[in-house]
């Protein structure tokens, strides 16, 4: 459905192999360390509507805010996390495929996928404002002063909330070279909490260098919770939230019948 981005090539001085002779002292080396392994637990599971296919998710005031992609069935929603029920929602025109929202000056900002729109709402979901985006739309969320935006593949793109143009881009690697396929994310406590699409796999950003310091597959998270996964087409893991009260975040899928409170271990 989403097709993945070119991206530039590797770092030279992070990644360059000599055959196999030795580097000499002053050759510089790979030093970056693999991400640590982050282990998770599930605190609890609650219901999420079905017909959801998740694309951006955050928390705010005991409430959950969730914008949901395809054309035609785009939504921006508010639901109470104890049904999974929205108590809220706008359309998107069936034109639109909804994707990453995040929340910022008290404006909610929701990309879309490849028509180049950003839509900026105030908390009544009246909208107010709309952007122009040259690329794909993907992930986003706030480091409080800028919206950071990802396009699927390695970068990250520090935006201006004010003009929605880039200010910074940062590209995202681990030992390995660059990591692409980064969508929906959350900002928290100085770090950046990403899905990989079509993955298990839910990364720790550093957002000043771009390295992953950490890594969690949740790729057991309903049996954990003795719960049946969906196994649906396109319900794969994607929707990340964070309660700074509880310091639990919340996560989810596409299609799937289960949002889940987990905490991480780093």
């Amino acid at each position: 459905m989403k097709r993945f981005i070119t991206l530039c090539a590797l770092s030279a001085a992070l990644f360059v192999g000599c055959k196999d002779e030795k580097p000499k002292d002053d050759e510089p080396v790979n030093v970056t360390p693999a991400p640590a392994t982050m282990n998770y637990t599930v605190v609890k599971a609650y219901p999420h509507e079905t017909s959801s296919f998740t694309e951006g998710l955050f928390w705010h005031n005991n409430e959950m805010y969730e914008s949901v992609g395809l054309n035609g069935t785009s939504f921006l929603l508010k639901s109470k996390l104890e049904t999974g029920k929205p108590i809220k929602s706008i359309k998107l025109e069936d034109a639109y495929f909804g994707e990453g929202t995040a929340l910022l000056n008290n404006r909610i900002y929701q990309l879309t996928y490849q028509e180049h729109k950003v839509f900026v709402y105030d908390m009544n979901f009246k909208k107010t404002q709309e952007f122009e985006w040259p690329y794909e739309g993907w992930g986003m969320t706030t480091n409080g002063k800028q919206l950071i935006v990802n396009t699927g593949g390695s970068n990250l793109y520090f935006v201006n909330p004010e003009t929605f143009k880039v200010e910074r881009t940062l590209g995202v690697y681990n030992n390995r070279g660059y990591v692409d396929s980064i969508n929906e994310m959350e900002y928290v406590n100085g770090y950046i909490y990403a899905n990989r699409w079509l993955t298990n796999s839910i990364i720790k950003i550093n957002p000043s260098t771009g390295q992953i310091e950490a890594i969690a597959d949740l790729g057991d998270i309903f049996q954990r919770s003795n719960l049946v996964n969906p196994n649906k087409e396109g319900s794969c893991l994607n929707g990340i939230a964070y309660d700074s009260t509880k310091q639990s975040f919340y996560v989810t899928g596409k299609y799937w019948p289960n949002l889940f409170e987990v905490k991480f271990d780093r």
